[in-house]
């Protein structure tokens, strides 16, 4: 029995050292180091892959500038571009600005007396010439006005004669010594007051005939009459503020836009020797919708702007503008004659200035020139590049000079967007107003790496909200 109990009593021992606390926390804390160790590895063996790809991957890309020499160039061979020719062309030279279509006469129709509106003559939307029919009140209050004053001018007229008959027996009464002179006056006085009724009488008539005439409402001008504002039946006075009808003149009509104050000497000038043209143009500047010519400018510049306002005028014979409409307009100021014209996309700037790269027995050169303007989609060159040369449009960013190319468009229609400005009256592709607002820019660009810079003299025009 002793021999049993030591041994179950060991059992015991040894079973509370297994499921003591102590063993227990120990086997979290290694397995916790474990897995921290674990994810350290991991980590490290991601960042060197990284590392190792990205620099593989340099090592295998292509130096920049594509064929730019070397063995890497001769691997990748000629660079495939786009050209376009330089044409020599009649470009017309332009002034772009927003303007807004403002009819020259708005007159808005109502009635001079009070009265029904019983008849309405007009349809519409009707063109309608001055002094046709447009409404009719009812004319019998004033007609019978009128013969009441007629009465009273029959009544008058009789009392007239009846005076001067009396005034003419007096005055042989007086000359006889019969009456005395006084009564021979007071008579005379009797005379003269019925003819000052007789007279007022008349006036009276008169005004009554004229209340009959404003009974028939005329149109004062010849333009599109508008939407009706007072239906048939209703009793109008001449003291309402909507009136009756709107009539607008749409043909001719004028135009409202504006300019920088810069460009306003250029503008005078041409306007000492020439009537100018102007075209207005849809909000995206994409259709051309009139040709007119060029009125007036504002006596002042608007100091908040910095610009002045021009005013054209429009036939408006198909009605391509409506009124309170908003174009683009631009002022014809010259054409430039046997103008070097190339595609705006072969421009390019750079540390060494402006230069465009020419094409020449399939290799590629870099050809400084000086830039006369840019108009839309073109620009004209000043000096750099001659009539014919093949300039490159597409693909400069892969260029460098001297590199082989590979033209895979050779007097393509890259060079019929130059002459393409010119057959739309001077830059079709240009940059339209986005929402209405934007203003093209007409602008003399200088020889200098940055096109936009004010010391090159170009005329900006500025972008404004519609």
């Amino acid at each position: 029995m002793a021999i049993t109990d030591s041994s179950q009593e060991g059992k015991l021992q040894s079973s509370t050292a297994l499921h003591s606390p102590d063993a227990v926390s120990d086997q979290p804390k290694k397995s916790g180091w474990i897995w921290f160790l674990i994810l350290i590895v991991l980590a490290g063996g991601g960042y060197y892959y990284y590392k190792t790809r990205v620099a593989t991957e340099s090592k295998a890309a292509p130096a920049p500038g594509g064929g730019g020499g070397g063995r890497a160039g001769a691997a990748l061979g000629p660079v495939s571009v786009a050209v376009a020719p330089a044409l020599k062309e009649n470009v017309p030279y332009y002034l772009s600005g927003l303007g807004s279509v403002t009819p020259f006469n708005t007159v808005t129709v109502k009635t001079r007396v009070d009265g029904q509106l019983i008849k309405v003559h007009f349809t519409e939307g009707q063109f309608v010439h001055e002094g046709d029919l447009l409404a009719e009140l009812d004319p019998r209050p004033f007609q019978v006005a009128l013969e009441q004053m007629e009465g009273q001018l029959a009544k008058d007229q009789a009392q007239l004669k009846d005076a001067r008959l009396d005034l003419g027996r007096y005055d042989e009464l007086h000359k006889e010594g019969v009456i005395a002179q006084q009564q021979v006056d007071t008579q005379t006085a009797q005379v003269g007051q019925l003819e000052g009724a007789i007279r007022a009488d008349q006036a009276q008539i008169d005004n009554e005939k004229l209340q009959l005439v404003y009974c028939r409402i005329t149109a004062p001008l010849t333009g599109r009459v508008g939407l009706r504002l007072v239906d048939q039946g209703n009793i109008v006075h001449a003291s309402d503020a909507t009136g009756l009808v709107v009539i607008t003149q749409v043909q001719p009509v004028a135009t409202l836009f504006t300019l920088p104050e810069d460009s306003l000497p250029e503008v005078i000038q041409h306007m000492k020797n020439e009537e100018l043209g102007v075209e207005a143009y849809s909000r995206d500047d994409t259709t051309k919708l009139a040709s007119g010519k060029l009125v007036t400018i504002n006596n002042q510049i608007d100091p908040t702007t910095g610009t002045v306002q021009l005013k054209a005028q429009f036939p408006n014979n198909d009605l391509s503008l409506w009124p309170n409409q908003f174009v683009n307009i631009r002022l014809m100021l010259t054409v430039r004659k046997d103008a070097i014209v190339v595609p705006l996309a072969s421009i390019q700037h750079g540390t060494q200035g402006t230069y465009v790269y020419t094409v020449k027995n399939g290799k590629a050169n870099l050809q400084p020139v000086k830039v006369d303007l840019t108009q839309g989609n073109v620009s004209l060159i000043a000096s750099g590049v001659a009539e014919g040369d093949q300039v490159v449009v597409d693909g400069q960013e892969r260029l460098q000079s001297g590199a082989s190319v590979e033209v895979h468009n050779a007097g393509g229609p890259a060079g019929g967007a130059a002459g393409g400005a010119q057959r739309a009256g001077g830059g079709a592709g240009a940059k339209g107003g986005h929402k209405g607002a934007e203003v093209d820019s007409v602008a003399p660009a200088g020889a200098g790496p940055d096109a936009d810079s004010g010391k090159q003299g170009e005329h900006k025009h500025k972008k404004q909200g519609s």
